[in-house]
């Protein structure tokens, strides 16, 4: 069975972006990014809210085209263009390239998913993480955890009624000082 694993960034304080949506602390040089694509290329399709996907869809597709662009920028547009993508949104009309426009989270279909043949799930987006997480859905999460304080933003990690239990799978110290936290759901 494929995993639904949340891939997403933080800065040391746990916001996932700043104030205004800024996401540019973000640091993510070569060796963070290349490592972004050997994770990300073996999955099976990312699973996006809107913003995520907007956000994605603004850059990606074309980015190879860029000369100035690095080899691991080029290598993820490729992998990005070619990966099976599902939007859940209420608001748009439409996706394009490689994506599948789905209205609401229904847990049931998303089981149905995780048991078809293939690579893991990668999901992005605070929001739909937070929907997944509130149905159980999730079974790792890879916080990648920059070092910055941004004191204000918004938090990756909603409230939530109970504890989830996780186990620490691996852990990881970039050179940029980034340090990949990749937590199992302990079931």
């Amino acid at each position: 069975m494929r995993k639904i694993v949340v891939h997403m960034s933080v800065s040391l304080d746990g916001f996932f972006e700043g104030p205004g949506g800024d996401i540019g602390w973000h640091q993510v040089d070569d060796e963070l990014h290349q490592h972004f694509n050997d994770v990300i290329a073996p999955m099976g399709g990312f699973l996006n809210g809107r913003v995520s996907y907007e956000l994605m869809a603004d850059f990606w597709p074309t980015a190879d085209q860029d000369p100035t662009s690095s080899a691991p920028t080029r290598e993820f547009a490729g992998i990005w263009r070619g990966m099976p993508k599902i939007v859940y949104s209420r608001t748009l009309d439409h996706v394009d390239g490689n994506a599948t426009l789905v209205r609401e989270v229904d847990p049931e279909q998303v089981r149905r998913l995780k048991a078809e043949p293939g690579g893991d799930l990668g999901l992005g987006g605070a929001d739909l993480a937070a929907t997944f997480a509130r149905h159980d859905l999730i079974d790792e999460y890879r916080i990648y955890v920059h070092p910055v304080l941004l004191g204000r933003g918004r938090r990756l990690f909603p409230d939530a009624d109970a504890p989830t239990d996780l186990r620490l799978a691996e852990s990881r110290v970039f050179g940029n000082g980034v340090v990949l936290l990749r937590h199992e759901r302990a079931r």
